[in-house]
């Protein structure tokens, strides 16, 4: 399989977070970015040959994902690729992601893969694909999405499509129930020479989005399978989702069962120094990474690397991104802070666990 991770109908849907990267740019669980968990999962699915689709803000998301060599994706044949759009074509017609497919064409035609796993950025999961595709090749389907069941069904999962599985494993039908669990991950397999078959469709017929349009709206004619991932997972396409899902990783079991049984989630390397902790600092229940240095309290919070947390400041059920400053005396709570912002001497900031305050990259308060 060759990879795809397409961004294209991703939304900047974190506020202050993306008013200068791409939603899947965003820093989580304290050291990664958010596409990191996609893209260790394809690497270490022996997917050695991956492009992404993006379209705007997508600076920040070249600048953590370099040449691609945290990953083992930078190689003479394969490798990484980040497809910004091309509109080099007058005469292009495509719309959505389906231009990103039109003005690529020539990407899929040299792959030597028969087949392409594409996923966006917004599911996190700690897993390989080749149960999947293996699953895939068995029931000999034309597509086969990977799905997961929520029990307690959130406010993220509103927005999902879900799914009805028949019997034997086949799709029923794809909908926006907000009652049924069965929600489609966003992660799916086709084999390639149908997938630019359907792109020529979609195109031809003025569509702008290719799963809705050319696997959505074909379910009568392809045969779609379902494969049910049964792993830790969630889903962040809200504020609201992105700080629900952050605190959870402070549960010893929720952090486990992501980062379970060895089984690495692939980064850019830091290589700052530990962390140093004063012996008036207090810490707990908290996920701090490296390079950090801790004079003042930290309770159930998570943070980035190279933050300051001066004498007497207390930061509570916040995430502070990397190299933030917190001066004496200042007190957090429920509060989201981008990177490199200051926060004075005696400041008091509070929001809610519902709604906490977010303050943008680089502000000085």
């Amino acid at each position: 399989m060759m990879g795809l991770i397409n961004l294209e109908h991703e939304h900047d849907f974190l506020n202050e977070l993306t008013y200068f990267r791409c939603g899947a740019a965003v820093p989580f669980a304290g050291r990664f970015r958010m596409i990191d968990f996609t893209l260790s999962n394809m690497a270490k699915s022996n997917i050695s040959e991956v492009a992404i689709f993006t379209r705007n803000k997508y600076r920040s998301l070249m600048d953590h994902l370099g040449s691609g060599a945290d990953w083992d994706l930078d190689r003479r044949h394969g490798g990484l690729f980040i497809l910004p759009p091309d509109w080099n074509d007058p005469t292009d017609i495509s719309k959505g992601d389906l231009s990103h497919f039109h003005n690529n064409r020539d990407y899929f035609e040299r792959g030597k893969s028969d087949y392409v796993l594409i996923s966006g950025s917004q599911f996190i999961s700690n897993t390989v694909y080749q149960q999947l595709f293996e699953h895939h090749l068995e029931t000999g389907a034309d597509v086969t999405l990977l799905t997961t069941t929520y029990q307690d069904l959130l406010p993220e999962h509103n927005g999902c499509i879900k799914v009805k599985v028949a019997e034997e494993g086949s799709v029923a039908s794809l909908t926006n129930d907000p009652k049924n669990p069965h929600v489609f991950s966003g992660v799916y397999v086709i084999r390639k020479s149908l997938l630019l078959e359907l792109v020529d469709e979609c195109i031809a017929d003025y569509k702008n989005h290719f799963f809705m349009d050319g696997i959505k709206a074909n379910l009568n004619r392809l045969t779609i399978q379902s494969y049910h991932y049964d792993g830790y997972s969630s889903i962040i396409n809200s504020v609201d989702s992105y700080y629900r899902q952050t605190m959870a990783l402070l549960e010893t079991k929720s952090y486990k069962q992501l980062f379970s049984d060895g089984e690495h989630v692939l980064t850019k390397v830091g290589n700052q120094a530990p962390t140093k902790y004063s012996g008036e600092s207090k810490v707990t229940k908290s996920l701090v990474a490296t390079g950090c240095v801790i004079d003042g309290e930290v309770d159930h919070s998570v943070l980035f690397r190279g933050v300051k947390v001066s004498e007497g400041a207390v930061v509570k059920n916040s995430v502070i991104m990397q190299r933030c400053t917190i001066e004496p005396g200042a007190r957090l709570e429920n509060v989201i802070m981008d990177k490199d912002v200051t926060i004075t001497k005696d400041q008091v900031l509070k929001g809610a666990k519902e709604q906490p305050f977010v303050i943008a990259k680089r502000r000085k308060i």
